[in-house]
């Protein structure tokens, strides 16, 4: 590593979240839930606008019984409304794994002493503001049984009673761990701890600012070994949880590092993202191309990853052509009038080839045109991705791109700005104190 000596822009900066953003993101956030309302109303009516919805537009209007087959109720029809909470839930899951990895790359940094990320640690540490608002609405989501049956096909009556006539004999086989009780304290510590977790890192992290030395630095790196020790297995089992789950019958042993991969890119990406939008406005002088680059690597390297256990996870699947396997992709390939071919197919581009033509050049890296095209390739891109997981087993035929699930992405997008916002403009953007800091902004690549 080399150190450059040009001179060091002034550490204490402040974000300034202005009134006039603060009103603009709730009315765009309540332009959301109009749209949810409106798109709802029309397609209720049997109208559509938008894309991959046209085939369900009238099916909407009478409330039908599902037609196409599917491993996870195929019996049980779909409505509008399970388009909804689809949306929901998948919007809930995409936004709580993009928040959660800024504590996870905190953590990771600390426990290797990186030295360089220092000087973006602020804008990490804003990102898991948000995981509180995901993870509240997932838990009621699964609390209130009419929507938590809409979600996951488990939790049905009598699906794993054998005195049932909806008996499941390979769903009850998973009863020790697909029952409600261990399901919600789950679900419930994934959103506690990692959140209390990413508080008491914060909490260490300005106390830095405010007494300097080493010792809430330990503090927090202690805090940040015991929460990668935790992540380590919760990364995976919410995994299952939250997406694999949702197609009760299949299972892939890759799914948990897949999933992982799809929340870690798309959190550098927001991180990156961030970071240039801060820049145009005048903030963050300190952070160089020097330390872009770095972000930019890790960008591309985890896209080729998430590539290579996507790729991974399918190449088993397509040789082995085991039905009880083959079904997951043959549903978005064929299934549901092949709505769901073109969000897959979508997911791909945009999370690999998009980004590998565009980040695998070095100066590509420290260019913030190139970066920022990156970036929102590989956030619209896993967007994308977490569609095609969740929509098939959740909305089935009623899936489709349209005013509904923009609606729904706004104002999940517009409170996850409001929360990262309001956390960047609590403290200084730098940590002034930092042990690392030094190193961090005379970093040169």
């Amino acid at each position: 590593m080399a150190h450059s000596t040009h001179e060091i822009p002034s550490t204490e900066e402040r974000f300034e979240f202005k009134s006039e953003t603060k009103r603009n993101l709730i009315i765009a956030a309540l332009i959301g839930v109009a749209m949810v309302a409106i798109g709802s109303f029309l397609l209720s009516k049997g109208w559509s606008i938008g894309v991959w919805e046209s085939h369900g537009a009238e099916h909407a209007a009478a409330g039908h019984e599902a037609a196409g087959h599917s491993e996870h109720g195929g019996e049980h029809g779909a409505t509008l409304f399970h388009r909804i909470i689809a949306n929901i839930w998948m919007n809930s899951v995409y936004f709580l794994g993009i928040s959660v990895v800024g504590a996870f790359f905190i953590a990771y940094n600390y426990v290797a002493k990186a030295g360089w990320s220092s000087s973006i640690k602020r804008v990490a540490e804003a990102l898991p503001s948000f995981v509180i608002v995901p993870g509240v609405i997932l838990i009621i989501l699964m609390a209130i049984p009419s929507t938590r049956h809409i979600v996951m096909h488990w939790t049905h009556d009598g699906i794993m009673d054998p005195a049932s006539e909806h008996y499941d004999k390979i769903i009850a086989g998973k009863a020790w761990y697909l029952n409600l009780p261990f399901y919600f304290l789950r679900l419930v510590a994934y959103v506690v701890v990692w959140y209390f977790g990413w508080k008491t890192i914060r909490k260490y992290s300005l106390l830095e600012d405010e007494e300097g030395g080493l010792e809430n630095y330990y503090k927090s790196r202690n805090t940040a070994k015991l929460f990668l020790i935790f992540f380590a297995v919760t990364a995976s089992t919410s995994a299952w949880d939250l997406s694999m789950v949702i197609d009760t019958h299949w299972f892939s042993t890759m799914f948990g590092w897949y999933h992982l991969a799809s929340w870690h890119v798309a959190g550098l990406a927001t991180m990156m993202l961030t970071i240039l939008l801060l820049k145009d406005q005048g903030y963050l002088g300190a952070v160089k191309e020097s330390h872009l680059h770095d972000l930019g690597k890790f960008i591309f390297g985890f896209s080729i990853f998430w590539t290579y256990v996507w790729f991974s996870q399918y190449l088993l699947i397509f040789y082995a052509n085991l039905p009880e396997e083959t079904i997951y992709f043959r549903e978005r390939f064929t299934g549901f009038q092949g709505r769901y071919w073109w969000p897959f197919h979508i997911s791909l581009v945009l999370n690999f080839f998009f980004p590998f033509l565009i980040l695998m050049a070095r100066n590509s890296k420290r260019r913030p045109t190139f970066l920022k095209l990156g970036s929102i390739s590989v956030i619209i891109g896993h967007w994308f991705d977490f569609y095609q997981m969740h929509m098939p087993g959740i909305a089935k035929d009623q899936g489709g791109i349209g005013i509904i699930e923009w609606g729904t992405t706004l104002t999940f997008a517009s409170l996850f700005i409001y929360f990262v916002a309001n956390e960047l403009s609590k403290a200084n953007l730098y940590p002034k104190n930092h042990p690392f800091l030094e190193e961090s902004l005379h970093h040169d690549i």
